[in-house]
């Protein structure tokens, strides 16, 4: 089952922005990386297999991985 584009990139946004409000806000950072974890579901640059994707998508979405296990690692091993 698919999921409509505008409903990949509203969900995308929304985890990304709640993660972000969980790290500056409340300094959570095990949560902040879970909900950008979470956000990855929501792949806003879907339909397209990886390599049909543009550099700069392929890009973003490495930064995006990278982030997350950086906020995991950082909450659950320094926090």
């Amino acid at each position: 089952m698919q999921i409509p584009r505008t409903m990949n990139t509203i969900g995308y946004g929304l985890f990304v922005a709640l993660a972000a409000f969980s790290a500056f806000y409340h300094h959570d950072y095990m949560n902040a990386g879970s909900q950008l974890g979470i956000g990855l579901i929501f792949d806003p640059f879907a339909p397209a297999a990886w390599p049909e994707r543009k550099i700069w998508q392929k890009g973003w979405l490495l930064v995006h991985v990278t982030l997350t296990f950086g906020l995991l690692i950082y909450g659950w091993f320094l926090e």
